[in-house]
């Protein structure tokens, strides 16, 4: 079985779907950049039966993906498309919500800020974007766990937490519509594409 389990999904799927709930209530349509495990692709899609949820990743990752769909039988999950920033065009996807989830810590600083480019070029405008994971504020950690996180990351060669006044930086033709903390020291972050 190449299905994976991540334990941190545990932690912060339910915080993270009653705030979907609300976001993406008029959306049809949500992209998910990297989906990993595929984990959050099916519990959100589960729980949110009037999204059709567009899978994401590197071919790497399709595997586990894949797993997960076909063990859920779930209509409303589209199998995974390879998609990496800087590497892949946009999908062809009529999306009008993208959904993304520890992933602008894992890309280097120019891939972040090109995703934040392409999710802004290609929503329509009052397009919803979710973005989750570790962030800094004003430049800080939150935490100490998340200063040690950081340092792990970048020994790895990733590129490392992200500011969040960095990625309003990069969103020109996004709107910052809510900050919300969720448990382990991370935020959702709930953008609107303005244009």
């Amino acid at each position: 079985m190449s299905k994976e389990f991540s334990p941190s999904f545990e932690k912060n799927k339910q915080p993270i779907l009653d705030r979907l709930k609300v976001h993406f209530k008029e959306s049809r349509q949500v992209l998910e950049i990297g989906s990993g495990t595929g984990q959050h692709a099916l519990f959100f899609a589960e729980n949110l039966p009037h999204l059709i949820w567009h899978t994401s990743d590197v071919p790497d990752n399709h595997a586990s993906i894949n797993a997960w769909i076909s063990e859920s039988q779930l209509e409303n999950v589209v199998p995974p498309v390879a998609f990496r920033i800087g590497r892949d065009p946009w999908p062809a996807i009529q999306a009008d919500a993208v959904f993304t989830a520890n992933t602008a810590h894992i890309m280097q600083p120019d891939e972040v800020k090109q995703m934040m480019e392409l999710v802004a070029a290609n929503l329509p405008v009052d397009g919803i974007f979710c973005q989750y994971g570790a962030m800094k504020v004003k430049g800080q950690f939150t935490s100490e766990s998340n200063r040690d996180f950081d340092q792990t990351l970048k020994n790895k060669g990733y590129g490392g937490i992200r500011s969040i006044e960095e990625l309003i930086s990069w969103g020109q033709g996004l709107q910052l519509v809510e900050k919300i903390p969720v448990p382990t020291n991370n935020f959702l972050l709930v953008w609107k594409a303005v244009r």
